[in-house]
């Protein structure tokens, strides 16, 4: 399948927010050896941003900003990692960043994170089965996966397909907002709290 409305080649960069530049250098360039390849100071003293290349022409970069609002856990992103019982986050948050990595050097990759210290999840085979993960490698598993957190908790991801889509693989009906019914109770009640607080 091609876009035939845009011819695109990709994610350019992905912003995300750093609390501690220096910190973020350390882990995406010391850890996971991406190179620093670009960093602006912002006029008026905004803040900063840095860009790391990760592969394919495509770029991480991190704004930071003195006075940007703490994260906050199960909001902007994830609390834990989805192993350990959490993938929510927020409308409009960025949940994780997946980086795709060879097949053949997936489990490598897995242990040489482990050795410099990173806490990482068990390796997931992503299938189509009723609960989206199998133990064993097969042929219905689609993607291989393991995730880790950057030192600001964002969720991260290596992963590698493991074969080739087709038609069949498109095959549920998308939901809409109307099927979001705990989020419609918690809207409710917040706009009920402001229109308390206003009162």
């Amino acid at each position: 399948m091609t876009n035939t409305e845009f011819e695109l080649g990709g994610i350019n960069h992905l912003a995300l927010v750093s609390s501690d530049m220096k910190q973020t250098i350390d882990f995406y360039s010391g850890v996971l050896g991406m190179p620093l390849i670009k960093t602006l100071d912002l006029p008026n003293g905004m803040g900063q941003h840095f860009f790391f290349d990760c592969g394919g022409g495509d770029c991480v970069a991190f704004f930071w900003f003195p006075d940007a609002p703490d994260a906050v856990p199960g909001v902007s992103a994830p609390r834990t990692r989805p192993e350990q019982g959490e993938m929510l986050s927020a409308v409009g948050s960025m949940n994780h960043v997946a980086f795709h990595v060879p097949v053949e050097k997936f489990e490598d990759y897995r242990r040489r994170l482990k050795e410099k210290g990173v806490a990482v999840s068990p390796i997931l085979n992503h299938d189509d089965s009723a609960f989206g993960v199998s133990r064993d490698m097969y042929d219905g598993v689609f993607v291989r996966s393991f995730y880790f957190q950057d030192p600001d908790g964002i969720l991260l991801e290596f992963a590698c397909w493991t074969r080739t889509f087709t038609g069949s693989d498109v095959s549920h009906e998308p939901k809409t907002s109307a099927d979001r019914t705990v989020a419609t109770d918690r809207r409710t009640a917040t706009k009920e709290q402001q229109h308390a607080a206003s009162a």
